[in-house]
Parts: structure tokens; C-alpha cells; sequence
């Protein structure tokens, strides 16, 4: 599934052809994705101009002139294409803008969405509402994850997880980012202390900045919206990296944690 980065370099990468267009023609191939398109979805972007784009959480956000903003999730497999050179069965909404240029919004799994929402609710939304802060915003702060960890049993990695306390991280990132902060996963997360906090939070930032300027992580389908593969998992220390060598010597081990494989090393966390 695209995480943050995948999210945030598909916004940035649609920044470039979207950004002050107005948007000519709209296509909707099929009635839905994980769930129906808007019905109004062609009606509201017709002719409206786009005056700015951005991401919350794993979402992406087009905002137009008519205070209505389509809010787009990639699913497990979703990506925008830009100026492909033909349509295919799995371009389910196509944008065109003044200037000619064709965006695709190709999802072979269909387990995206797509959204129209007011742009002055959008906090209100519903899958907005209850979202914790940007992890790379000002927000995720030693203070705040001490306050949303006291006197939690939960393991650490799950918690973390928990889109109510930090918005948008994934599964890879978190097991990077606690690898680098030297945090075991499973450890309660009343129990990290506030030094192991003062490196948590720069790792966390550290881990998506770097992935974001690799274009991401390459899992499946995912593709930047040029076509290009995001190549960060090469820079991954323990993730999918079982039975690897750790950096610090030790060997990468991995658990089952709420569902998903949880990757770390014992030496160096603790």
C-alpha cells in the first residue's frame, strides 16, 4: 500500500501539471472504486481551476475555486498518470486541463477513493476528524507522543500505527524509524522513555524526508506519477530485511504485530 511518501511525491508530482488549471474535462469510467464515485463529481471540477494541492494523512487533496476539494486515496494500488500515451481498463477517472495535459488515475485493485468534500468542512470530514497530528508538521512533538503514550500497555509500533495519535504512518516507516531511534517494537509505550522520545521524533521525520526525496518505496504497483519508481527501499535497514545483518551486527528478526510483519533488530533495540 502507498505510504505517506508515495502520497506526498504523487501530490508534488501533480503539483507540477495541476496547480492554477482549470480542469476541462472529466471522465469517470466506472461507478466506483472502494466505494461510488461522487455523483457529481464531473459537474463540480468542469471548468473549475485548481488552486492548490496537498495531503493529510495518506490522502491527497485537490482544491479548486468553487471551495469544493476532491480528496483521492491510492488503496493498495493506485497511482496518477500523467499524459499516458493511451487509456487503459484500470484508468478510472481522467482529468483533462485547459492546456491538454491528461491525468489518469489508474487503480487495477480498486481499492482507492475518491471524494468531494467543502473545502472550508475539510477538517470536520469525517476521515479527517479524528486524525493526529502531520508527523512532519510541528505537531508531533516529544510532548505529544509522551502525552499520548502515558501509561499505555500497547506495544510502541502499534501505537504509533494509530492514526488518532500520529496521521499517515505506515507500516515501513515505522519499523525504520524505530529501528533508527533504538526502540524495540514491542515495548509498551508507557515505557519509552522521554530520551528514547528526543530520537523518535527526528528518526520519524528523518525517515520520511529521505524517502520522499527517493520518490518513495517501490511495493507492487506503485509508480511516481512520471512513470518512475520510487527507489528508497534500497535504503531500508531492517525492513524485509529478515535473517539480514543489522548494521549494528545483530541480525534482523521479524513478529507478527496487529496483522502485519514487524521488523527489527534485538541487539540494537531495546
Amino acid at each position: 500500500m502507498p505510504e505517506l511518501p508515495e502520497v506526498e511525491t504523487t501530490v508534488r508530482g501533480l503539483t507540477t501539471v495541476l496547480d492554477g488549471q482549470v480542469i476541462a474535462r472529466v471522465a469517470v469510467n466506472r461507478a466506483d472504486l472502494r466505494r461510488p464515485f461522487p455523483v457529481d463529481l464531473a459537474q463540480a471540477l468542469t471548468g473549475a481551476r485548481v488552486t492548490g494541492l496537498s495531503r493529510r494523512a495518506k490522502y491527497g487533496l485537490i482544491h479548486t475555486d468553487r471551495d469544493r476539494t476532491m480528496v483521492f486515496h491510492l488503496g493498495m494500488s493506485g497511482r496518477w498518470r500523467i499524459d499516458p500515451e493511451d487509456i487503459g481498463k484500470h484508468d478510472h477517472l481522467v482529468l483533462e486541463t485547459g492546456d491538454g495535459r491528461i491525468l489518469a488515475l489508474n487503480d487495477a485493485r480498486r481499492f482507492g477513493s475518491v471524494d468531494l468534500v467543502d473545502t472550508p468542512a475539510l477538517d470536520a470530514w469525517p476521515q479527517f476528524a479524528a486524525l493526529g497530528p502531520e508527523p512532519l508538521g510541528e505537531g508531533l512533538s516529544v510532548a505529544h507522543l509522551k502525552a499520548a503514550f502515558k501509561d499505555r500497555i500497547s506495544a510502541v509500533k502499534l501505537l504509533l500505527l494509530d492514526q488518532r495519535i500520529v496521521a499517515g504512518l505506515g507500516n515501513i516507516y515505522v519499523c525504520e524509524a524505530l529501528n533508527r531511534a533504538h526502540i524495540h517494537p514491542e515495548r509498551a509505550g508507557g515505557k519509552v522513555s522521554a530520551k528514547a522520545l528526543t530520537l523518535l521524533v527526528p528518526a520519524i521525520r528523518d525517515v520520511l524526508n529521505e524517502s520522499i526525496a527517493a520518490g518513495g518505496s517501490t511495493l507492487r504497483d506503485y509508480a511516481r506519477p512520471s512513470g518512475e519508481l520510487g527507489y528508497f527501499a534500497k535504503d531500508w535497514r531492517v525492513y524485509g530485511r529478515e535473517g539480514e545483518e543489522c548494521a549494528c551486527g545483530g541480525t534482523v528478526e521479524r513478529v507478527v504485530q496487529g496483522g502485519r510483519s514487524t521488523f527489527f533488530c534485538a541487539k540494537c533495540q531495546k
